[in-house]
């Protein structure tokens, strides 16, 4: 595949609609009582009772519902911390996105809690798929009577995904012929990366970075590989650390900037939005003077008087700033809510 991911016997349904970029990332709460040392959960979300649809806090169901529909999603991923651990408020986003959405609107689940009647009652309200993370020191011997429970209710996909550990093919051998020979559908390995909130125990394995360029871990990507080698008949996914940037995140960026930008917005091939900028104490006079003097039409100039801009088409401001009496800029950002700003080029009096 991809950023040098791989895969025997094709990807599970959830990961499809990641790749996609049409899958939409609803962390339920970042309560976990798993304790994985190596658990990548930024700082501000760890431990802590909020919610996140893709990079923006949400504090009610329309929150999550927009952001599902800036990005038109046709999946959702419910993961943590472990939504378990709230799962009232699992159940609930999972009867909202159904019944907004419909019944194929696929929902996947992370959870650590291997949990017989807790996963009946999802499935019963619409889960698809459900992805396992046993702890660490249970690898080698996984105790697969719980989950073979849930191995038989009708009509739900399956699986695990666990990190690959660096000198743990061992342990991971064992616990890929376990769960397979169990019956699971898949099994996902993703590459370990240094995060804020693990770098101290990356530090206390002596695990060393892959390149300059990354935060993957030097022997992630070698040990899944050979994992995927070993069971060649066992459907296998490695998701590289590049694969979730340079695939999956790009393309939901993109699939959010098509689906929200305006008319004078640029979407680039990275999934940032371009636009133009024209400050201005007069924000009125600004958007008149482009309009009477230059031609431009009404559908590529929104005043925002709040900021004492006017948002323009980015190829219209390249022709016009060296006649302007503005202050102007090109700027770059993210489709985000937040609209991150990446970049900013000045244009026309700044430029001299």
């Amino acid at each position: 595949m991809e950023c040098g991911s791989a895969v025997n016997g094709g990807l599970a349904v959830g990961c499809e609609h990641c790749t996609e970029g049409s899958k939409l990332v609803l962390f339920v709460t970042g309560r976990c009582s798993t304790g994985c040392a190596y658990c990548p959960v930024s700082l501000e979300k760890k431990g802590k009772e909020v919610t996140y649809a893709n990079e923006s806090r949400t504090f009610s169901d329309e929150d999550v519902i927009a952001e599902a529909e800036a990005m038109d999603a046709t999946g959702t991923g419910l993961t943590g911390g472990d939504p378990m651990q709230n799962f009232d408020l699992t159940l609930h986003y999972l009867k909202l996105l159904k019944n907004r959405f419909g019944p194929e609107h696929h929902v996947h689940l992370y959870t650590s809690t291997v949990d017989y009647e807790k996963t009946k009652i999802l499935k019963e309200e619409g889960l698809d798929e459900i992805r396992f993370h046993p702890r660490e020191e249970e690898w080698m011997d996984f105790d697969t009577s719980e989950l073979e429970k849930i191995l038989k209710i009708e009509g739900l996909d399956v699986g695990l995904e666990v990190p690959a550990l660096p000198g743990r093919e061992k342990d991971l051998n064992s616990l890929i012929s376990k769960v397979f020979d169990a019956g699971v559908s898949f099994m996902n390995l993703n590459e370990l990366e240094f995060s804020e909130s693990n770098w101290n125990m990356m530090e206390k394995e002596g695990y060393l970075l892959k390149d300059d360029i990354s935060s993957a871990i030097k022997g992630s990507e070698e040990l899944a590989l050979g994992l995927i080698d070993n069971h060649p008949e066992k459907r296998i996914h490695y998701c590289s650390s590049s694969f979730k940037d340079g695939v999956q995140l790009r393309r939901r960026l993109i699939r959010r900037g098509e689906n929200t930008a305006a008319e004078y917005e640029i979407v680039t091939e990275d999934g940032t939005i371009l636009k133009g900028l024209v400050y201005s104490e007069d924000v009125r006079e600004a958007s008149d003077f482009l309009k009477e003097e230059f031609g431009v039409p009404e559908v590529l100039i929104l005043e925002d008087k709040e900021r004492g801009r006017v948002e323009t088409a980015p190829w219209v401001l390249r022709e016009i700033a060296d006649e302007l009496p503005y202050d102007c800029y090109i700027v770059e950002e993210y489709p985000t809510a937040d609209r991150l700003e990446v970049e900013r080029m000045p244009l026309g009096r700044l430029m001299k």
